[in-house]
Order: C-alpha cells, then sequence, then structure tokens
C-alpha cells in the first residue's frame, strides 16, 4: 500500500514548465488559470496552499485603481494629468507665481500630500487642471482622493435633504470630512448664503483640526476670503499658499493682480513656492 507521503507526491501541482505555450492574451505563467501552487514537497508548510498569480494580482490593482477612480468624482477630468498641463519653461526656474511654478509645487505635493495646498489667482492660469492633477497622481498611485467644485458639493449636500436622494447627508458630509485626500474646486463661487457658509466652514474646520491633506483652488486672493475660513486656510504652519498670475488660456486675456491683493507670502512649510523653484 502507498504511502500518504506516496500518494501527495503524485498529486498534481502546478509547474511553470507543465503549463501551456502562451495563447494570444493568456498568461504565459499560469496558463490562464489566474492562481499557482507552490511547487513543494508534503512535509512543506506551503504544500497545497495557492497563491495569485501576477496577471491576477494586476487585474485585481487594475480593478481597485478603478473603483477609487469612480468614487474619485473626477469623471472626464481624469485627463488633466501632470503630463498633459501645457509648460512654457520645462527645464531650469521658472517665473515666480507663474503656472510653471505652481506645475512644480502641485507636483511635489502630489508625491507626499502632506498639510493643505491652496491655488488661487485669476481665471483660466490652470489652477483646475493641476488639482485635478493631483488626484490622478495619487489614484494612479492607488491612493484615494476625491475631487469636487464647490458649488456642486452644496448641491449635493442640498439635495439629500429630497426624499428620493440615494444618499443621506450624514453619508455624503461625513465622505467629504474625512477623505484622506479633498479637492475642492472653485472656493468662492459658491451662492454666499448662510446656510452654505457654514457647511464650509464644518467642512474645513473638521479638516483643519485633523490636518488631513487637502487642495483648494479659488479665484479670490486670501484677503477675500470668508474670516473663518481665512484663517484655516492662511495657517502657515499647514497650509502652501500658491499664487497663479498669467494669461487666461481660454481667452487669450493677461489678468492683472488686484490693487487690493496681498503682497505674495511665503508659508513656513517645506513646500513653499520659493524654496522649490
Amino acid at each position: 500500500m502507498e504511502s500518504l507521503n506516496d500518494v501527495l507526491r503524485r498529486a498534481q501541482v502546478v509547474r511553470r514548465e507543465d503549463l501551456p505555450e502562451p495563447d494570444g492574451e493568456t498568461c504565459g505563467i499560469c496558463g490562464g488559470a489566474g492562481y499557482l501552487r507552490y511547487d513543494v514537497t508534503p512535509d512543506d508548510p506551503r504544500f497545497g496552499q495557492i497563491i495569485a498569480c501576477e496577471c491576477t494580482r494586476r487585474d485585481l490593482e487594475r480593478k481597485r485603481i478603478e473603483r477609487l477612480m469612480e468614487k474619485s468624482n473626477l469623471g472626464p477630468l481624469q485627463r488633466l494629468t501632470f503630463e498633459s498641463f501645457i509648460r512654457k519653461v520645462k527645464e531650469g526656474t521658472p517665473p515666480a507665481r507663474s503656472p510653471d511654478a505652481a506645475w512644480k509645487v502641485a507636483r511635489t505635493y502630489a508625491e507626499n500630500p502632506q498639510g493643505w495646498l491652496i491655488l488661487w489667482g485669476t481665471f483660466g492660469t490652470g489652477k483646475t487642471h493641476l488639482a485635478a492633477a493631483v488626484a490622478n497622481y495619487r489614484v494612479s498611485s492607488g491612493e484615494p482622493a476625491v475631487f469636487i467644485v464647490v458649488p456642486d458639493l452644496l448641491d449635493h449636500l442640498r439635495s439629500t435633504f429630497s426624499p428620493t436622494s440615494d444618499v443621506t447627508y450624514d453619508e455624503l458630509f461625513e465622505t467629504v470630512r474625512n477623505t484622506p485626500l479633498l479637492i475642492l474646486d472653485d472656493l468662492g463661487t459658491q451662492t454666499s448664503t448662510a446656510w452654505a457658509q457654514e457647511k464650509l466652514y464644518q467642512i474645513l474646520n473638521h479638516r483643519y483640526n485633523s490636518a488631513l491633506s487637502t487642495v483648494i483652488t479659488t479665484n479670490l486672493s486670501p484677503d477675500e476670503i470668508e474670516p473663518r475660513l481665512r484663517s484655516r486656510i492662511g495657517d502657515g504652519h499647514l497650509s502652501t499658499l500658491c499664487e497663479i498670475r498669467g494669461v487666461d488660456t481660454r481667452l487669450g486675456i493677461s489678468h492683472q493682480p488686484r490693487q487690493n491683493a496681498p503682497a505674495p507670502r511665503k508659508p513656513s512649510r517645506r513646500l513653499r513656492e520659493d524654496d522649490r523653484l
């Protein structure tokens, strides 16, 4: 009578050399099975265990990133990446407050999003593109991010009070408050009602107290932002303020800084613009 070890030794074990030749898109490692078993002796603790093939791991990672992208709310803005941003100065030091200088600051932030990044300046200078590029970079790296336009956020919060809403107010509000990386686009273009200001304050105050990574774009100068929000956005220990000046790429108009705009401010964080350029 065969011993148990002999029977187990004759059991089928997937070996790379035993697999059929790859056929079209069939994986050349697992032959399309998706999983492998360790080719070890029966006394090895791993005997009989299965592991995911490289093709399965790649597929699972692709699906995970797809789910993150769906939750990111980027939609058509997935095309806005750092690579697709048109720069005039690709080598050397770009002019301060230029879109190229802001690209460097945003690209550095995307690699390690700590604290807040505030992109402020005139219309059409690439603020939304850079903010979306940060989100796309993080999602492509397998990290969660949520991109939302501020007026749309407030509309969504209002709509949750409808009896036909599929999402509860608390669910949406908590998602925005606590997502690891939140990108708020076009702060200041929302309807300035007391309710809207209070919701924004609650979101940003929570993220400020929790030091959650946040990117904000705005056409307002820091002095024009509502005082409670300004005190948090302007905290140099948490925020990097990056002003962008230039030609409106949509209209071809050169915007001049407003006369009441504050002098450029150098945040104390290591990512401040003048240190990086």
